[in-house]
């Protein structure tokens, strides 16, 4: 199947259409640029999409009076809207059948639950699809297959459904077509851009995480007053238009275009120039039709690939406690004296997220010039204990220490997660046992980030029973999880330190050779 796949793949329409144009092929620097932008769009998409669910909640269920996501109002509100609310309070929203009685929030819960469920499931079978088929075609139809069923959910409204089953069924669906995501753009970036700054380069890159949340509930949000439907219709709209933009001028193989893969032994991709593609055309399709996918099993039997997805199952399991319970907590805690309304939580829990973005950056870089992932990521999770500690113990002081030790917490936190689901996956995705002729990018970083999809749907499943008996408890399973994510690398950061020691060993007695006396009369008469 991956033989006949191979032979349809060539230049994306809109690129072949821009080089008639233009008359001549883009530089290899040109292509990299546009699959970063490409790439990033897409899997932006992709989180802009996740988000109406959690914007549509209180419509569905309006326990709580709905309040517009900041921007587009005050940061902080001390006073919670009440029945004179005229215009957002309950009188408003009516609640949407099946999830507006009593047991609404479980409804809603299980929907979450069943989206993840299916989502790390089937990253399984879409990485192992993404190293077998055409990666542009397959996330292509990932991207225009996820609008759909997200569009299908908003649909329910105009349809008027008011069937669980309806509901579930969506989610279920729209988190398997989720599941192409990243993998595939994991494995395209891998396929582009070569081991030496991968990590700094893949920590800018995974701010589109961010970005995609922030688009999504401002869009979701955006369109609310015109009926909960349009929130789903428009940002399902958006992954379908981004699908598009893929299939037109996603070079997802550098070997498409006449350039050798820079993971090849024998190629030296950053060398590389050619102005025209039919130059290597030939050699570039034979190269890269050639190589097999790898099988689940094999590619777990890479060096770090357990080691790593058992880290990110915990590492996840923490940074998604906070994504999806720190709105609630920061209502629930006395600040500088103080509650915050539910609408300032959740614009204050986005600063999580900015220091999670600034984490993702400094780890990137921080392993690419240690040249060591593993003592980089096991370094930050332990830094993340104290840090949530810190935030715990003294994050109610004033709103200033909270915010800054917020940002700390998600400097730590996201650090490793974003590291470990970009340039690790890639690291390992073209292993050197894999001895170049192997396709193992998505179906490692399937492995990798479905493990770690797991440990995300338990945390915020544990914190819903821990946080009753008090928010201690909660936290105390975050350091515990952070603390096991750390020590689950031991061995590879032993491996690592094991390494680097010898290598310093070897150029010292280099060193002390030269400067030995013994040598210098041969290298007089050398001379």
């Amino acid at each position: 199947m991956s033989h006949g796949f191979d032979a349809m793949r060539g230049i994306p329409p809109g690129i072949l259409l821009i080089k008639k144009i233009r008359g001549r092929n883009w530089s290899l620097k040109t292509y990299r640029y546009v699959v970063l932008f490409i790439t990033f769009i897409a899997y932006a998409c992709y989180h802009a999409s996740r988000k109406p669910s959690s914007i549509v909640k209180s419509v569905l269920y309006p326990e709580t009076p709905t309040v517009k996501a900041w921007p587009l109002g005050e940061v902080f509100v001390r006073e919670e809207l009440g029945n004179g609310g005229n215009v957002t309070g309950r009188s408003k929203y009516r609640g949407w059948a099946p999830f507006n009685g009593p047991d609404g929030t479980s409804k809603l819960g299980e929907i979450d639950v069943a989206f993840l469920a299916c989502y790390s499931m089937g990253m399984y079978v879409a990485g192992h699809l993404g190293d077998t088929l055409d990666l542009r075609l397959f996330l292509t139809a990932g991207m225009i297959g996820s609008g759909i069923f997200v569009g299908l959910f908003g649909m329910g409204y105009f349809w008027n459904v008011h069937v669980f089953g309806f509901y579930l069924a969506m989610q279920m669906v729209a988190g398997l077509f989720q599941a192409t995501g990243w993998p595939s753009v994991v494995a395209v970036i891998g396929n582009w851009f070569g081991k030496r700054k991968r990590g700094l380069i893949m920590g800018v890159w995974n701010a589109h995480t961010s970005v995609g949340n922030i688009s999504g509930s401002l869009l979701a949000a955006s369109v609310l007053d015109l009926g909960w439907g349009w929130s789903f219709i428009v940002p399902g709209g958006l992954i379908v238009l981004g699908g598009i933009l893929v299939f037109l001028f996603l070079a997802a193989y550098p070997e498409d275009v006449g350039f050798p893969c820079p993971n090849d032994p024998a190629g030296a991709v950053e060398t590389v120039t050619p102005n025209d593609v039919e130059s290597q055309s030939r050699s570039s399709s034979v190269g890269s039709g050639t190589k097999r996918s790898v099988g689940l099993v094999q590619a777990c039997l890479i060096p770090g690939v357990i080691p790593f997805a058992l880290c990110l199952f915990f590492s996840k399991l923490v940074a998604y406690t906070f994504l999806y319970w720190l709105p609630f907590y920061l209502s629930q805690t006395e600040i500088g004296g103080e509650y915050v309304s539910v609408k300032s939580a959740g614009n204050l829990s986005t600063l999580f997220d900015v220091g999670g973005i600034v984490g993702g950056i400094l780890a990137g870089y921080i392993s690419d010039k240690l040249n060591a992932r593993a003592i980089t990521a096991a370094s930050f999770m332990y830094a993340a204990i104290p840090s949530m500690l810190a935030y715990r113990s003294y994050g109610g002081l004033s709103h200033t220490v909270n915010i800054v030790l917020m940002m700390i917490a998600g400097l730590f936190v996201n650090g490793p997660y974003a590291l470990i689901t970009t340039a690790v996956s890639a690291d390992l995705g073209t292993h050197s046992s894999l001895r170049g002729d192997s396709r193992a990018l998505a179906t490692v970083t399937a492995i990798i980030d479905g493990t770690g999809s797991l440990g995300a749907a338990l945390g915020p499943l544990l914190t819903g029973f821990l946080s009753t008996k008090g928010w201690d408890a909660v936290f105390l399973m975050l350091m515990a999880g952070a603390l096991i994510a750390g020590l689950l690398l031991s061995r590879l950061v032993v491996d690592e330190i094991t390494e680097k020691a010898a290598k310093r060993i070897t150029l010292s007695d280099a060193q002390q050779g030269c400067r030995d006396p013994a040598t210098q009369p041969l290298l007089t008469n050398k001379k």
